[in-house]
This record gives C-alpha cells, sequence and structure tokens, in this order.
C-alpha cells in the first residue's frame, strides 16, 4: 500500500522537546540533536542541523511551543521568541509564515503550549500531504524513460513528507517512470552529494551525483531530459528563490531545450513581492565556501563570496508544480492572490 509518508525523518516531537536529526552530519553519522528551548530551535536553523523551506517551517511552529513552556503566564516573551523564529534565515517565507501562523492561533485562543504545539502538528501534517499532491501532479511532467537533473536536496529531509522535487521523482518512479537522477553536489554545503543521493539511494532509485559545474557536460550529451527544482520563495510573477546555483542551472536548460520546473508549495509562494528583485538573499559565512568539511581549500586571506540563493527569472521556468495543480506562464495570471495560501 502506498503511503504519503517516507522511511526517512528529519524530526520528532518528544514531551522531553524537539528532536532534529543533524543534517551537517550525514550521510556519515546519524546524530539527533535536542531542542529544548526556542534558542535551540533558532540556532539549528541558522547552522543547519535543519534545512529546507517547508521543513525549517515546521521546526519554527515546534519552537514556538518550547517558548510557550518556557514562558508560560508571559505573552511577552513568548512574541519575542517567535520574532527570533521567524528571522533566523530570511529567504524561505515558509519560517515566518508557520511561525506567523501559529502565533496567530494564540493570540486568538491563549499563549498555551499545547495550542502551539498541536498547530504545529497540523503545519506538519499539511506539508506531508502537500509533498504527496506535488510528486503526483509533476509524475506526469517527467520523461517516462530518461535523466532527471536536481539540486540541493527537497526530500523527506527537507520537508514533513515525501518531498517537493524529490516527490516528483519517488511519484513518477512509482509509477513506473524509468529514470536516472543526476543530483548536482551542490556547493559550498553538499546538499545534493550528501543529503539527496543518501535519500534517493535507501529507496532503490537510480541516482548519480555530479559536480556543480558538469550540468552542461550531461545536458550536452543528451543525458538530461528534464530539470525538478525546489524553491525557497516564488515572486509574483514567477521569479524562483532557490539555492544557489539555480539560475545558472535554468540558464543551462533553456540553452539546451530541456524543461526547467519548479516544485513547490503555496505556503512558499510570497504575492506580496512583485519579482524577485525583491527576495531577500541570504549571506552566509565565507567560511563555508573556503573549507569543506573544516578544511581549508582556499589560500589564507583570500575573500569568498556567499549568498545562499539565487533567482531565477520567470522565463526560464516551464512550470510551477504546486500542491493545487501545475502553474504555467504568465505566472502573474495563473498564480492569483485568492489561491494564495496566507498566514
Amino acid at each position: 500500500m502506498e503511503t504519503k509518508s517516507s522511511a526517512v525523518r528529519a524530526y520528532r516531537w518528544e514531551p522531553d522537546g524537539l528532536w532534529l536529526l543533524d543534517q551537517r552530519r550525514l550521510p556519515a553519522e546519524e546524530r539527533w540533536v535536542a531542542c529544548r528551548r526556542p534558542e535551540d530551535v533558532a540556532r539549528a536553523i541558522r547552522e543547519m542541523v535543519v534545512r529546507g523551506a517547508p521543513l525549517i517551517g515546521v521546526a519554527g511552529a515546534y519552537g514556538v511551543a518550547l517558548a510557550c513552556r518556557l514562558h508560560a503566564g508571559d505573552p511577552d516573551a513568548v512574541e519575542r521568541a517567535a520574532e527570533q523564529l521567524r528571522t533566523a534565515r530570511p529567504t524561505a517565507i515558509n519560517l515566518a509564515w508557520a511561525v506567523d501562523r501559529v502565533m496567530a492561533r494564540l493570540r486568538r485562543e491563549g499563549y498555551a503550549a499545547e495550542l502551539a504545539a498541536e498547530e504545529a502538528g497540523r503545519l506538519a501534517d499539511e506539508d506531508q500531504h502537500s509533498c504527496w499532491r506535488i510528486g503526483e501532479a509533476g509524475a506526469t511532467l517527467m520523461p517516462v524513460e530518461g535523466g532527471v537533473l536536481t539540486h540541493c536536496n527537497t526530500g523527506a529531509l527537507a520537508t514533513a513528507g515525501i518531498g517537493t522535487a524529490a516527490g516528483v521523482i519517488r511519484r513518477a518512479v512509482a509509477r513506473g517512470h524509468r529514470l536516472r537522477v543526476y543530483a548536482t553536489e551542490t556547493r559550498p554545503y553538499l546538499q545534493g552529494a550528501r543529503l539527496t543521493a543518501w535519500e534517493l539511494s535507501r529507496e532503490g532509485i537510480d541516482v548519480t551525483v555530479i559536480t556543480d559545474g558538469m550540468a552542461g557536460y550531461v545536458m550536452q550529451k543528451g543525458l538530461v531530459q528534464a530539470v525538478v527544482v525546489g524553491a525557497d520563495r516564488v515572486a509574483r510573477n514567477g521569479d524562483v528563490a532557490n539555492k544557489i546555483g539555480t539560475y545558472g542551472l535554468a540558464v543551462l536548460a533553456r540553452a539546451h531545450g530541456i524543461p526547467f520546473y519548479v516544485a513547490a508549495p503555496y505556503s512558499s509562494v510570497d504575492l506580496s513581492l512583485p519579482d524577485g528583485d525583491a527576495i531577500p538573499i541570504e549571506h552566509r559565512d565565507p567560511a563555508e565556501v573556503t573549507q569543506v568539511a573544516g578544511v581549508e581549500v582556499a589560500p589564507p586571506g583570500v575573500p569568498a563570496l556567499h549568498p545562499a540563493f539565487d533567482v531565477t527569472p520567470a522565463h526560464l521556468v516551464t512550470a510551477i508544480i504546486t500542491d493545487r495543480g501545475v502553474r504555467y506562464p504568465p505566472y502573474l495570471r495563473s498564480l492569483p492572490l485568492e489561491e494564495a495560501t496566507a498566514p
């Protein structure tokens, strides 16, 4: 029987707190980190213990529940903790969206930890079903046989379900599509090499890791028939913010006549922003570029640029696969205001 969940699970809500699978240590070690205070959750989000736009939203929501436990009877302290959580990482809208949704309920019904945890659990359940719908909608767009290139990690380690772009791949394979997945290593954190390859190989899906610089080669050689990636935020005009390197893949796909798909829940659509220029781009510690697994790979004193995301213009996006169906250009018409998920 098919299930909407995955054998891979990146978080656990327990009586003693929120437990997060430390994704920095995969695939070598499966280590869990206990978060018992909202500050612990905010730190885990900032330091990439937990990552992926939908999943950091779920983590942030449970962080609010921890704030209610810690600051019982002090709504102002809960409000301050919630603001720290919602701003822990700026690009993915899901984090602020999820925290705001939990806080809206608390302001209506009272600042109780049980209410916050219940709403966080509801968000996680909704994301699980959302991933399934994205997978089902996108599977029909995948080649019946051929290569699919994906970037970063968009699976069960990034969501509460089977994933967004990875969910599309999973559902296509389950339907009998014979796919070979090319996973870019995704510098500088190597989420593709470490996480996507780990997830897909555990499920018996044919996956090959390539360096980010090999994407043009595999396209030129005819090994790729589709590209499918996730998104951290989608602007009203269809511009997409995703892991750094996504824009280059979209340009390469257009040059080779390959469809470029974005898979994202509607909670990642931000209709308050007119275009990608308005999306805040997180810049992280340059040491993440100059070091690999703690080993210096650049000469001392040489600076490094480290934007964590880039913006792919809407005209390069073939379609946006959402939990409410597939949206095609023009996105100003197909991503209407009344369809957006409000906090």
